[in-house]
């Protein structure tokens, strides 16, 4: 009864248990994943920045009071004639008062700013660097994501296979056991079994923390809680690669390039741009109150004023000049990685696309190796039941096999990086 009731809340639990294919988790990384999220934020934090940049052009208005109290008042010199005086002398005249109160309202908006038409060209292209760098980065967080699942997959296939060899050596311990009890065997050849047997609970132990270390870094990549259950689909150990042998590649990596040819173009536009004057509008209202309370002498003086500012600067210490020559260098910088990044990308896609049909015919063979080796296991352990065989020769069949295991989650692993790493260059992990 008690076996019953296990058994009906371990089949109710994973009836409603949700696993998650790579699909799945995907899904998940595309709206969780946080640098996903910071990618997607810089996007829209650069069309703040235009937005903050056009502002240029608006009429800046400020507005300035000054409260003055002249505990001593200044004094300048006049000539003394100027007064009545006697020629060639001279006299000082305080002007002002001890209390003065000034408020003045000043408005300034440029006519005319070349540098400004450069600033919006530069942000319009930084926007589009902007969202190639976050397609990029989608891509990366994808490869992470499918990478961390291929890895898992294999680990718990790896799981399965220790486990069953585990369970059936457990069976040969025992079945020695008892002929070690009829007096037909010696005690050292059960000690042998024990001590494969040791062997691999002790890789069943090191296989569940791995595993757990992958579901705690896949948690972090698609935004899982860290302290809910996370399980996924079990994805078959087959050779047929997972890739579309029409994908059509795309190049992130070079379209970056080509902004960053017309940033430099720009640049050395608002280099020569610099070269022209800056024409601004200003006006000013004041209004400014003076204040004698010795004398009750109160009075205020407005004054208001339009003005236009030129500022052109004619020469700037050849720094202009040096930095069209700073800006020359850069643009054949950037022609030499355009065609070192062409070749690298080229190269990169083919050898991932010579990988992938080398793992392939790897997990194919390796497939035909785990077949072989579990019909000279079983053939081996008939063999032994038989008394045909020692001890040593089984468990010489059962290392072979547990080869053959790991051979073949390995390949499986690599054929899937494999995979993996041609999306990848022709930026098409979906």
């Amino acid at each position: 009864m008690r076996k019953f009731f296990i058994f009906f809340v371990l089949g109710f639990s994973s009836i409603h248990a949700q696993s998650y294919s790579l699909s799945d988790l995907l899904n998940m990384a595309d709206t969780a994943n946080p640098t996903l999220k910071n990618a997607r934020i810089d996007i829209v934090s650069n069309v703040n920045q235009r937005n903050v940049y056009l502002s240029g052009r608006l009429p800046k208005i400020s507005a300035v009071g000054d409260y003055r109290y002249n505990a001593i008042i200044p004094a300048q010199i006049v000539p003394a004639d100027f007064f009545g005086g006697p020629p060639g002398t001279f006299a000082k005249v305080k002007f002002g008062v001890p209390y003065n109160l000034g408020n003045t309202v000043q408005l300034n908006q440029f006519l005319y700013n070349p540098q400004l038409e450069y600033g919006l060209a530069a942000l319009a292209i930084n926007a589009q660097i902007t969202q190639i760098q976050a397609q990029i980065t989608e891509q990366e967080v994808r490869y992470q994501v499918s990478t961390t699942y291929f890895a898992l997959q294999a680990v718990q296939q790896q799981v399965e296979y220790t486990r069953k060899n585990e369970k059936n050596m457990l069976e040969l311990i025992h079945n020695m056991e008892h002929l070690l009890e009829q007096g037909l065997i010696v005690p050292t050849e059960v000690d042998k079994l024990k001590i494969n047997k040791n062997n691999l609970s002790n890789a069943l132990l090191k296989l569940e923390n791995t595993r757990l270390q992958l579901i705690d870094l896949l948690k972090i990549l698609v935004g899982f809680p860290q302290d809910k259950l996370l399980e996924i689909a079990q994805d078959d150990l087959v050779q047929t690669p997972k890739i579309l042998e029409n994908s059509t590649a795309t190049r992130p990596e070079l379209a970056l390039i080509e902004l960053q040819k017309q940033m430099n173009i720009e640049e050395r536009k608002g280099y020569y741009m610099a070269y022209l004057p800056t024409l601004s509008f200003y006006a000013a209202a004041n209004y400014n109150y003076n204040l004698k309370p010795e004398n009750n002498f109160r009075t205020g003086i407005p004054s208001a004023f339009l003005g236009l500012h030129l500022d052109w600067t004619l020469f700037d210490g050849l720094e202009k000049r040096n930095k069209l020559k700073v800006n020359a260098y850069n643009r054949e910088k950037i022609a030499n990685q355009e065609m070192l990044a062409k070749q690298q990308l080229t190269l990169a896609t083919d050898n991932a696309r010579r990988e992938v049909t080398l793992q392939t015919a790897n997990l194919s063979l390796n497939q035909e190796q785990l077949t072989l080796a579990e019909r000279i296991n079983e053939a081996s352990k008939a063999q032994f039941n038989a008394g045909t065989i020692s001890t040593n020769e089984l468990l010489q069949s059962d290392n072979g096999l547990q080869l053959a295991q790991a051979n073949l989650v390995s390949a499986y692993l690599s054929l899937r990086q494999a995979e993996l790493a041609y999306l990848k260059s022709i930026s098409q992990l979906k």
